[in-house]
């Protein structure tokens, strides 16, 4: 399957390729006939209109490809691909990949160092992501829940964030909604900064909050920790709960399942129920 940039009025992804998506990613499932045949024309759309290419020696294939358009257009599902105008590029790396950092503290000190990504969505240029990352998910057909967590929707997430400027946690959306939105997700990460101080607090002195050992400690939050670093990276996690966890999601902050309900016009509950 080949998508030439010549093509883009013929492209069409067949019925096939669509249940075959919705087989390898249960996020994508439920969906009525309507919202499926919005979904592949979506991701034609973005085939045809984004480069996805590859890093450090991978040569994405199709399935790959599709892998990564089918749940990069489910948050714009009733939103449009125009969301996404702002970048033309995917760049794919087999594994986790290095930034290179600097940081300017209070005396003025440049301090550099390197992250170790999975994920990184740049403003005004490409989305970055770790294949690995995304391919452990593909083998969850027989599991009997969602993977707990989707790189793909959080990095396509904040570029809907970016799109008026720096990510701040809101997008763009109604004067309606933006306030009740602000208001809503403040207090859902203050409430969750809040449940991760205290259990922070109970992690015993011997052992690392960074290591495999302190994962016991975490796992009955509601999001990962990771959340809990700014409003950007809050909204990014929330809408991975929202479009993969969504049961758990709404029971755990049902005032910001609302709102992320009017602003995405999906309501995953329901269509996944």
């Amino acid at each position: 399957m080949i998508w030439p940039r010549k093509a883009r009025r013929e492209l069409a992804i067949d019925i096939p390729v669509w249940e075959r998506l919705q087989a390898d990613w249960p996020c994508l499932r439920g969906l009525s006939e309507l919202e499926s045949g919005l979904m592949r024309e979506l991701i034609a759309g973005f085939l045809t209109s984004k480069t996805v290419s590859g890093a450090q020696g991978l040569e994405p294939d199709d399935d790959m490809r599709l892998a990564i358009a089918a749940q990069a257009c489910l948050p714009i599902l009733h939103l449009g691909l125009a969301h996404y105008d702002d970048f033309v590029e995917i760049v794919v790396h087999p594994g986790a990949f290095l930034v290179r950092r600097q940081l300017t503290d209070e005396d003025g000190l440049v301090h550099e160092f390197e992250d170790i990504l999975a994920g990184e969505a740049m403003e005004g240029g490409p989305v970055v992501l770790s294949w690995d990352d995304i391919r452990p998910q593909i083998a969850v057909l027989d599991a009997p829940q969602q993977p707990p967590s989707n790189i793909v929707i959080h990095e396509f997430v904040h570029k809907l964030d970016m799109a008026d400027g720096e990510a701040s946690g809101c997008p763009p959306m109604p004067a309606t909604l933006k306030k009740r939105w602000k208001t809503t997700l403040f207090e859902a990460l203050d409430g969750f900064a809040s449940q991760l101080d205290a259990i922070e607090a109970a992690i015993p002195a011997d052992i690392d909050p960074e290591s495999d050992a302190a994962d016991a400690f975490y796992e009955h939050l509601p999001l990962d920790p990771y959340a809990a670093t700014d409003e950007a990276e809050f909204f990014a996690v929330a809408a991975e709960a929202f479009f993969v966890r969504p049961d758990d999601f709404q029971k755990s902050f049902p005032a910001l399942y609302d709102c992320f309900s009017i602003y995405f016009r999906q309501d995953p509950v329901t269509r996944m129920g």
